[in-house]
């Protein structure tokens, strides 16, 4: 099993695939890494050698914010939004989304399970 990144990568994928287990890395990125390292995209992961496994390794440490530096990262530009008060800020702060997308429906990811709001009783007329 190839361990990099502190990620355990699936022995049956395809290097290229496998590489996308490590936060930070999609399809685009996993091709340039092997690309550079020299590894063949369809080989799978248990069957590179040591060598291989370590060319990998020392592109992505080298060239790429990874793991658990890029969610520091994340996380610190998203408190810079929220300590400045900038729109996006409030947002993240109150847990509502942050694109512009709608809130009167949807957005339920962000907002959680409905709250039910109880609605106003009818006032009987009076003769």
């Amino acid at each position: 099993m190839a361990r990099i990144a502190g990620i355990d990568l699936p022995k049956q994928k395809r290097s290229e695939i496998g590489l996308t287990y490590i936060h930070g890395i999609g399809r685009t990125s996993a091709k340039k890494i092997l690309t550079s390292a020299g590894v063949d995209f369809n080989k799978r992961i248990g069957e590179l050698t040591d060598e291989e496994v370590a060319k990998i390794r020392s592109v992505i440490t080298s060239d790429f914010k990874v793991e658990g530096a890029l969610r520091g990262e994340v996380q610190m530009n998203i408190k810079r939004l929220m300590d400045i008060n900038s729109y996006r800020g409030l947002r993240h702060r109150k847990g509502l989304p942050v694109r512009g997308q709608r809130t009167r429906t949807n957005s339920r990811t962000r907002k959680g399970k409905r709250k039910t709001v109880a609605g106003k009783k009818k006032v009987a007329a009076k003769k």
